[in-house]
This record gives structure tokens, sequence and C-alpha cells, in this order.
């Protein structure tokens, strides 16, 4: 569920384009007639577009572009700045844009960051992943395949593409004997190619009846079996799809804890995970990592950030509970 503060009565999308132009404080450069950015209003920024859902800012972003020639998404490029200006301009693209742009960054980086794409990819439902992979190619000028074949290597780049590219069965029913011979296969030891079949062909239902059925036969985690047969960028793609059908809220309360655990903090993981979630399952992250780790989340992320960074963060995230 969402944790969007929402106003009962917003205003229409051509006054919010209206009054994010005014927040926009410039002059003008009259030998060279060009805008000069003096600053903005970053509490209208905020109380406008982290309290309007997607299709609310899509709509804000059409008005704002027609009504001035310009584009909202640049120009709050230009006149926000360091991991606020980062998580405001990802929140304003559409989701799937959204995660086009963390993939983006995380495989064309100057040193890949594995662990942020397989976050995203293995994360993704197969609908999702279809038109992400669609958004990806108008996006960014390239298939999302070409970009981790080129960015990943050996049997991590082998689930990864495995992963996008297989169609999966989404629906709830399963077959019982494939699963637990699926659980008995496992038990025995298998290959690398042997965890990769399974992982991105089988549905998250199957998986699911999976997780159960290895640890009723055998009475351990398969959690176990991974982490004994696989290791490395593999180990952790295998470990991410199968905690994120056993309890997606707990997987990801478990990266933000990570992300803010310890000497600095992972702005890059909170932003991406509380941007593309905001919208999904932060209530049920939120109750996983109050539940996990006692304290909220709005008040591990008030501790780690700071200014307007903060603010924004807090208000996609909603009240403190």
């Amino acid at each position: 569920m969402s944790t969007l503060t929402i106003p009962p009565v917003i205003p229409t999308a051509r006054e919010d384009a209206m009054n994010l132009h005014k927040a926009f404080k410039e002059s003008w450069d009259i030998k060279k007639r060009l805008h000069v950015g003096l600053g903005c209003d970053s509490g209208t920024i905020i109380n406008i577009l982290a309290h309007r859902d997607s299709q609310q800012v899509e709509l804000i972003t059409q008005e704002y572009d027609n009504k001035y020639s310009d584009v909202l998404r640049k120009r709050l490029s230009s006149e926000l700045h360091g991991d606020f200006k980062r998580a405001v301009c990802l929140w304003v693209r559409e989701p799937p844009a959204r995660d086009a742009n963390v993939l983006k960054r995380a495989l064309r980086a100057t040193v890949t960051d594995f662990k942020a794409a397989t976050d995203v990819i293995c994360s993704r439902t197969p609908a999702q992943l279809r038109q992400l992979k669609q958004v990806y190619l108008i996006n960014c000028g390239a298939r999302l395949e070409h970009d981790i074949e080129s960015a990943t290597y050996g049997d991590h780049k082998k689930l990864l593409l495995g992963y996008v590219n297989t169609t999966r069965y989404e629906g709830p029913e399963i077959d019982k004997f494939l699963v637990e011979d699926d659980a008995k296969a496992i038990n025995k030891g298998r290959d690398n190619s042997f965890f990769i079949r399974i992982f991105t062909e089988r549905s998250k239902a199957h998986m699911s009846a999976l997780i159960s059925t290895y640890k009723s036969m055998f009475g351990k985690p398969l959690e176990h079996a991974i982490k004994k047969e696989t290791s490395g960028n593999l180990m952790y793609g295998l470990l991410t799809i199968l905690r994120f059908v056993e309890n997606p809220a707990m997987h990801f309360a478990k990266l933000l804890r990570k992300a803010m655990k310890g000497f600095g903090t992972d702005d890059s993981t909170l932003i991406w995970i509380i941007v593309t979630r905001a919208e999904v399952d932060m209530r049920y992250i939120k109750a996983a990592y109050i539940n996990k780790y006692g304290k909220t989340l709005n008040e591990a992320v008030h501790s780690e950030t700071s200014g307007y960074y903060r603010t924004f963060l807090l208000a996609l995230l909603g009240p403190n509970c």
C-alpha cells in the first residue's frame, strides 16, 4: 500500500504547474537572452510533487512543458542539487522510467553496481519487466539485454538475462509434483545452470511452494542450499529472487537498513527504494522495518539525512508510524 499523503482536494495540473514555475526564482542574462537561476522555493516543490501520485505528476509535467515551452525535469535538475535533486528528478518520471533510470546508472557506471541492477531486475514481475524493457530502449537508446551483456559476466549474467527474457506464468496454480522434484534435485546438489533454470523459469507461486516444500522435506531453509552451492553475484541474485518471493516487504526493509547502517549512508539505494516503492508497498515495508529493528523507518531516515532531501523523502514515507 502507498504511503503518499494526497490532499482531499488538489489544484488542477495547470495550477500546480504555474505554482512550480513561480517557485523557480529567476532573472535574465540580457546579453545572452538566457534564463539565470537564482535558487528556488524548495518547500513549494516538495509540497506539490511529494503529495501527488505518478499519474498526477505526469499531468503536471505535461502542463508545465506545454505552457512554458520548457522541460520540467530539466528545470528541476538545473535548480536543485545533490541527493535532493536525484530524488526529485527520479520521482517525476513514470514508474517504469524510474526503474530504467536506476538500471542505466547501475549498468553504465565506471564500476558496475551489480547489486543495484540485481535488486531492481529480480524484484520485478514478468509484466513489469516487459514494460521496463520497452521503456529502457526508448529512454536509454539501447536494449536492456545489451547493457546487461556488456556490464555483467559469467553465471550472474546468465541469471539476469534469463530473468528478463523468460516468460513466467503469473497465476496461482502450481504442479506440486514438479515442486517436489525441484526440491529433491536441489537437495542432491546441482550445478549453477540448474539453479539458473529453476529460478528464471518457475512462477512466483511455484517458488513460494518450493520454499515451504523444501523446508518440510529436508528440515532446513532453501536459502541454505543456495549459500552452499553458489557464491558471489550469482548467489546474491538467487537470494534476491528467493527473498522477494518469500517476503518482499522484509526484503526491502533489510536493504534500507543496510543502506543506513554503519559509516556513511548509501543514498543511491535509499533513494531508489523509497521513490520506486512509495506508491506500491511502502506501508508494508515500514511495518516490516519497525518489527525487525524496533524503530520506525521515518526515524531512521530522519537521522541519516538532512535538509530538503530529508524533507522530501519523509514526505514520500508519510506519517511516522
